[in-house]
């Protein structure tokens, strides 16, 4: 055998939104330049938030490349433009494009059955993903764009509900079941940790898919590195019992200015003006534990 037929291939699926988009085509060119064939897998009218950089790669002779699936707008009722999550503007659309995302379940088992990949690493929102991986006999990482302390506080808050006994919006009450203590108020959490009805049936729905789907899959990764919350990464693995790997921070495989710069889509700013305005303040110490103060994983 060959060393080619011995290449590790990884398909990669992110969620279609920036915020998850530009961390997982970190984390597919991060794979890449440690000589995993890579296949990003997106929808047409999303190819291009990828395309300059792949290419840039290919000529670089790393083995990534972007395949395309339709996104079936007409089939769950949307705009045919509208392919990314930035595109909606009302609850209906918001529906709708969780119906969009569902049908996406056949179309990449398909390019499952063409490609045969070693391992799918794909977005906790894609829910079905698990069974599809499962269907093919394919490990399937599920990833986190979060870290794993939001991940640890949800599961606490979701297994003990201390929040039950609270009237008060804004009265604290302690986290059960963590590595340190932790307070937090009503007013921090979403519906979908204090569990109550919401407009959107749908998206409650997929939280919970969501969550299983992690618990099926093989493992997560997490952008996220061990040094910066070690009490934390160890109660995921140790006290949850379940498989997670430190893969970040992602972005720092972007050694060069445009990798940094020209992901996603078009800022409004450019980042001559970002770093001027970051150059032009005074240094000062932020504790990180300070800034951890709203958890919503999902």
């Amino acid at each position: 055998m060959d060393s080619q037929s011995r290449q590790l291939h990884i398909l990669f699926l992110p969620y279609l939104a920036q915020g998850h988009m530009i961390p997982t085509q970190d984390m597919a060119w991060l794979f890449a330049r440690h000589g995993v064939k890579v296949t990003v897998v997106t929808t047409p009218l999303n190819a291009h938030l990828f395309s300059n950089k792949i290419e840039r790669g290919r000529q670089e002779g790393i083995d990534i490349s972007i395949r395309g699936i339709k996104f079936p707008t007409v089939e769950a009722g949307l705009p045919e433009s509208s392919e990314n999550a930035n595109s909606i503007n009302s609850l209906e659309m918001e529906i709708n494009f969780c119906k969009a995302i569902s049908l996406l379940q056949q179309p990449f088992e398909q390019l499952l059955e063409e490609c045969h990949p070693n391992c799918i690493v794909v977005d906790m929102l894609f829910t079905w993903a698990s069974d599809s991986a499962a269907k093919f006999g394919i490990p399937r990482l599920c990833f986190h764009g979060t870290g794993f302390f939001p991940l640890c506080v949800y599961y606490s808050l979701r297994e003990h509900q201390p929040y039950e006994i609270i009237t008060s919006d804004f009265e604290p009450f302690p986290v059960p079941g963590l590595p340190d203590q932790r307070t937090l108020t009503r007013s921090q959490l979403t519906s979908y940790e204090l569990e109550v009805e919401t407009q959107n049936e749908l998206l409650t729905e997929l939280v919970e898919q969501a969550i299983q789907a992690e618990i099926t899959s093989y493992g997560i990764v997490v952008n996220s590195f061990y040094e910066l919350e070690p009490a934390y990464s160890d109660h995921y693995w140790k006290v949850m019992g379940r498989k997670a790997w430190h893969i970040g921070p992602v972005s720092l495989c972007n050694t060069d200015i445009n990798d940094k710069a020209q992901r996603g889509e078009i800022a409004s700013v450019s980042e001559h003006e970002c770093l001027r305005w970051l150059d032009s303040k005074e240094p000062k110490f932020y504790n990180v534990w300070s800034l951890q103060n709203y958890i919503v994983p999902f």
